[in-house]
């Protein structure tokens, strides 16, 4: 009984060093999506966010300019944007420059998928421009620079690009995703960042969120 308990363990060893080593995965290859934009709030805390807000009306000081707020920003290897379509995409593969290969892409604005990151654009849920003429023009170009870039807070979203060059730098009461049924977490991510970094609103943008916080 020793012998061929012995036995037993000798073959299951050589079997064990036999074996193919487990396969090194490519360092360069995204094998499952990150998580979606953080920090959305539940909706009773958006609420309570919303009213806080300072209602004001916006005024363009005709003084905004895109590079005021440095954007796609290198960090680990990867661009801002190039980090974003890793965390939004399925399936996402990317070569030794972090630019994706392959991968599908599915807009909450739209439900559009692709499998293009041409087609995909990086918006941000509170625009530049809205952001410059609700407080961000007050700001350092360090803190523009932490918006622009900003991957805590919900503000960077992989859409399809020609739905967000539709939105330009609308407000909720002059646009909304075509989507209905994203109106709630649009609008919580749109007062969440609003929010936080402390910007202001106008009435009738006041009156487009709670509209759309009332379908949540």
């Amino acid at each position: 009984m020793r012998f061929v308990l012995a036995l037993t363990g000798l073959l299951s060893t050589v079997a064990s060093v036999n074996a193919a080593p487990a396969p090194i995965p490519n360092p360069v290859e995204e094998r499952s999506p990150n998580p979606s934009p953080t920090g959305i709030p539940a909706t009773a805390s958006a609420k309570t966010q919303l009213a806080a807000l300072t209602v004001k009306a916006y005024v363009d000081d005709g003084k905004y300019d895109r590079d005021l707020f440095p954007h796609w920003i290198e960090s680990g290897g990867c661009s801002t944007r190039e980090t974003v379509l890793k965390r939004d995409g399925t399936g996402v593969t990317v070569d030794s420059d972090c630019y994706p290969t392959a991968g599908t892409w599915k807009s909450p604005y739209d439900a559009a998928s692709w499998t293009a990151a041409s087609d995909v654009d990086i918006d941000h849920m509170v625009p530049l421009k809205n952001a410059w003429n609700s407080g961000a023009n007050a700001w350092t170009t360090a803190k523009r620079q932490a918006y622009a870039n900003d991957l805590v807070r919900p503000q960077l979203w992989a859409v399809t690009d020609n739905v967000n060059q539709s939105k330009g730098d609308d407000s909720p009461d002059a646009w909304k995703p075509p989507l209905a049924s994203f109106y709630c977490t649009y609008a919580k991510s749109w007062v969440a960042v609003k929010s936080y970094y402390d910007l202001t609103i106008t009435s009738a943008e006041k009156t487009a969120l709670t509209s759309m916080l009332g379908t949540c």
